[in-house]
């Protein structure tokens, strides 16, 4: 989806569910790490984070949430996460609070102990020679994934 569909489709949702225009950019942004989305209040677009359109339901919410501070923004009203004008708008379109978590981190490797089964999952490999497992103190063998 490029930016234009994107802006096309926050002006969608921004009209079905605030019955107001979008009036401004929305922009993929893969720097964002955690967070769905951004409001900038000096120039009024929007970025959201790719790795989170994958789930449609989701990401609506996501919208909604960052719509809830920019219309409260052009408002002149409360926009910011604390104020109590920004929680009853989110409320009132069913926009998320926060965002769902995204997996960044690949686990590479699986180990199992011996013993009593207990399993790690690692990003790195590790030693086996020296490391054992934590809750029994047996060996640990390395399970492909």
């Amino acid at each position: 989806m490029t930016d234009e569909e994107l802006t096309a489709w926050v002006r969608r949702v921004s009209l079905t569910y605030f019955e107001r225009p979008f009036e401004h950019e929305a922009h993929w942004n893969s720097r964002l790490r955690t967070t769905g989305g951004r409001f900038f209040p000096k120039d009024r677009h929007l970025d959201f984070n790719p790795k989170m359109a994958d789930d449609t339901v989701d990401f609506k919410k996501i919208i909604l949430h960052e719509l809830c501070h920019y219309h409260l923004y052009q408002e002149g009203r409360g926009y910011r996460h604390a104020d109590q004008d920004f929680k009853q708008l989110l409320a009132q379109v069913g926009g998320s609070r926060y965002a769902p978590a995204v997996e960044t981190r690949h686990l590479n490797h699986l180990y199992r102990c011996a013993s009593c089964a207990q399993e790690y999952p690692r990003v790195r490999a590790i030693n086996l020679r020296k490391m054992r497992c934590g809750r029994c103190g047996g060996r640990l063998k390395e399970i492909m994934l």
